[in-house]
């Protein structure tokens, strides 16, 4: 093994995984610097999803290398691998995944209460960050009562309360409207920028796409061409037919 350059917080190479036989990955070579917002941009079904969970070590693959700060993630056990993604890592995807009998507060708060914070430290970084999000006036109504963008803010909430270093998005703002879509990426950037979190966002549309710093494309399970930001009006990371 070769540990990957110092500047790189995320760095993997030659992953191959397949799920049931089929191949999900082949091949892939991906580095993520420090605070960078990285798009991970694809038609569905290009691997996105696989990548991130190989990344975030929910997942080990097949074949291939991950490394995250000069550390090999994927020749950690799994408790190494889950304290890993509880101390280090966020993650949000396209379904909230909210717990209906918590609060949105508690929702948002609960990777602090399960790390052993306070409850009333816990509570306040919570509020905290759901009121960024606008919806600090939630925070005491349950998942049911809410509406489907609001609880996707407080998925954003909740991945951000631990000030990772890393936040995995899979397909975040897939449900939402455009002006809810737009709202949570802006926080998500802003939140990137000021706490100096690492972005990999995974997603299909360009648009999403045109708030990262660099954009790689995925199409079945393989790179495609990096595409600087000025460069993704202009070009498309996979085939027109695609």
């Amino acid at each position: 093994m070769v540990a990957p350059p110092d500047n790189d917080v995320l760095w993997a190479r030659a992953l191959r995984h397949s799920h049931g036989g089929d191949p999900a990955l082949a091949g892939v070579s991906v580095n993520v610097r420090a605070g960078e917002i990285l798009a991970v941009l694809g038609p569905r079904g290009a691997g996105k999803t696989t990548l991130l969970r190989c990344l975030a070590g929910q997942i080990v693959p097949d074949e291939g290398e991950v490394w995250f700060n000069s550390a090999p993630v994927h020749t950690l056990p799994e408790a190494s691998r889950e304290a890993l993604r509880r101390d280090r890592f966020g993650w949000i995807g396209g379904d909230a995944r909210l717990l209906p009998e918590l609060t949105a507060w508690e929702n948002a708060a609960l990777p602090l209460l399960l790390r052993g914070d306070g409850h009333r430290r816990s509570r306040g970084t919570a509020q905290e960050w759901l009121d960024r999000l606008d919806i600090g006036d939630t925070a005491r109504r349950r998942p049911a009562d809410l509406s489907r963008a609001q609880r996707q803010r407080v998925a954003v909430a909740r991945s951000l309360v631990t000030a990772p270093a890393v936040v995995f998005a899979d397909e975040p703002t897939a449900a939402l409207h455009r002006a809810d879509r737009s709202h949570v990426l802006r926080t998500l950037t802003s939140a990137a920028r000021s706490h100096d979190i690492t972005v990999v966002l995974a997603t299909s549309d360009p648009e999403v796409a045109g708030h990262a710093d660099r954009a790689m494309g995925l199409v079945d399970g393989r790179p495609g061409a990096p595409m600087p930001a000025q460069d993704r009006e202009s070009a498309s990371p996979w085939p027109a037919s695609v």
